[in-house]
């Protein structure tokens, strides 16, 4: 993002009459994070008790996600796509965080990728009180499922070689209905969108270029295979989002935004 429309500038317009549910839908790359996270600062820098969460942290733990692999299927083995995380605590820690009720601190999990597990106990946030904002972000937030139709025919080479029979990613698009009630829960959706899943690759191949050299980092050929997962979602993604979102942040390959739409 360009000094224009940097992270904060994004997130000011983001946080204009912010309900008490945000959640920040964008693909891999597209700066969800960073804007989230700028959300929050500001946030908090005017008076108002913010938080924000990740999708990412409620992965199943290692030893969860290998089991779903021998008793599923052997990609749900790789975190990433629905069913590979943790839908009972996502939705207990939505709604305790807006829940009058709750008993305070409330302990919000997080998943350590370098060590492709769950965080111990000890190194989760811990929230003492209720939130006037929470920001819910996550790179397949407010996704619905695909038709049944659409999902025969593989859309690259994982699926071609390894899910031949379709058997993962008809698990996958069912579990994307039960996020459904994850969603339900978000009062606003901000979509960041990018202009294409090529311009996705891209941006994680910068990410894992500036991260070379560090534990778990991936080449490109690993790469390719770990976004494959994403692919088929993400894709869908792109269609169907700008549809459902109350705010579309359309971004550039330099992952500027250069319009913002309100419904």
């Amino acid at each position: 993002m360009n000094p224009n429309m940097g992270p904060d500038a994004l997130a000011v317009r983001l946080l204009d009459g912010a309900p008490r549910l945000l959640g920040v839908s964008g693909l891999q790359g597209s700066g969800k994070s960073t804007v989230a996270a700028a959300m929050v600062r500001l946030a908090v820098e005017s008076g108002v008790r913010a938080v924000s969460l990740s999708l990412d942290d409620f992965y199943l733990g290692h030893d969860a996600r290998q089991a779903l692999g021998r008793e599923v299927h052997p990609l749900l083995a790789t975190r990433g796509v629905p069913g590979t995380h943790d839908l009972h605590l996502l939705l207990s820690t939505l709604d305790a965080l807006v829940d009058p009720a709750t008993h305070w601190p409330l302990a919000m999990p997080r998943f350590d990728k370098g060590r492709d597990d769950r965080a111990p106990r000890e190194h989760w946030q811990y929230v003492d009180g209720p939130p006037s904002l929470v920001v819910f972000e996550g790179w397949c937030l407010g996704v619905p499922p695909q038709d049944d139709t659409e999902l025969g025919l593989p859309v690259n080479a994982l699926e071609r070689e390894e899910d031949a029979e379709g058997t993962w990613r008809r698990f996958v698009n069912a579990q994307l209905g039960a996020y459904a009630a994850a969603w339900a829960r978000i009062d606003r959706l901000a979509v960041l969108q990018a202009p294409g899943w090529d311009v996705v690759r891209a941006w994680r191949g910068q990410a894992e270029r500036e991260h070379a050299g560090a534990p778990r980092a991936m080449d490109d050929a690993a790469l390719d295979r770990f976004l494959s997962h994403y692919e088929r979602i993400s894709r869908h993604a792109l269609r169907t989002l700008p549809a459902r979102a109350d705010v579309l942040v359309e971004l550039d390959t330099t992952r500027t935004p250069v319009r913002i739409t309100r419904r």
